[in-house]
C-alpha cells in the first residue's frame, strides 16, 4: 500500500544539456524568455512552485544538448541572483556554474524615464549596474536615470 507521505513529484532526468535550479518560482517565464528558450529546437523542461526547503518554492528548467556561455547565464543573475547551474553530460553533473551580475546590461530591462529616447526610438537598453550591499540598481547609459530591480 503506497503512503502518501511518500509520493513525490519525479521530473525526468535529461542525458546531456543544462539545468537550471532555484530560480523564484514569478521568474521560470523570464528565464525562458531572456535565455530564448521559446525558439528551442531541443526539449526543454520546466516546473514552477515545486518544493523547497530553502526558499519555500522554486523553479526549475531542463535544457536538453543546449550549454549556454557564461556571459549568457549572466543575464539571469538579475532576476535570479540565487539560481544554480548545473550542466549535464552521460546524465551527471559535471560542472556548476555560480552566475554573476553582469557590468552592463543590455536589451533586457526598461527604462523607467519615459522621457528616454529608448522608449522612443527603435534602440535597444543599455545599463551599468551598481551593487550596494544586497540591493541592485541601473544606470541608463542614454538619460542616466536610475532604476531600481
Amino acid at each position: 500500500m503506497e503512503n502518501n507521505n511518500e509520493k513525490q513529484l519525479k521530473v525526468s532526468a535529461i542525458k546531456n544539456g543544462t539545468v537550471l535550479d532555484h530560480i523564484p518560482s514569478g521568474q521560470v517565464f523570464k528565464v525562458i524568455d531572456i535565455l530564448g528558450l521559446y525558439d528551442s529546437p531541443h526539449p526543454v523542461t520546466f516546473g514552477v512552485n515545486l518544493d523547497s526547503r530553502s526558499m519555500g518554492s522554486k523553479g526549475i528548467i531542463k535544457i536538453s544538448e543546449r550549454f549556454f556561455k557564461d556571459d549568457e547565464l549572466n543575464k539571469i543573475a538579475l532576476i535570479a541572483p540565487n539560481a544554480s547551474v548545473n550542466i549535464i553530460r552521460d546524465f551527471e553533473v559535471v560542472e556548476k556554474k555560480v552566475l554573476t551580475i553582469p557590468e552592463t546590461i543590455t536589451g533586457i530591462v526598461r527604462c523607467i524615464n519615459p522621457m528616454c529616447v529608448t522608449n522612443h526610438e527603435n534602440i535597444p537598453t543599455k545599463f551599468k549596474t551598481i551593487i550596494k550591499g544586497s540591493e541592485i540598481r541601473l544606470l541608463c547609459s542614454y538619460c542616466e536615470k536610475i532604476t531600481d530591480i
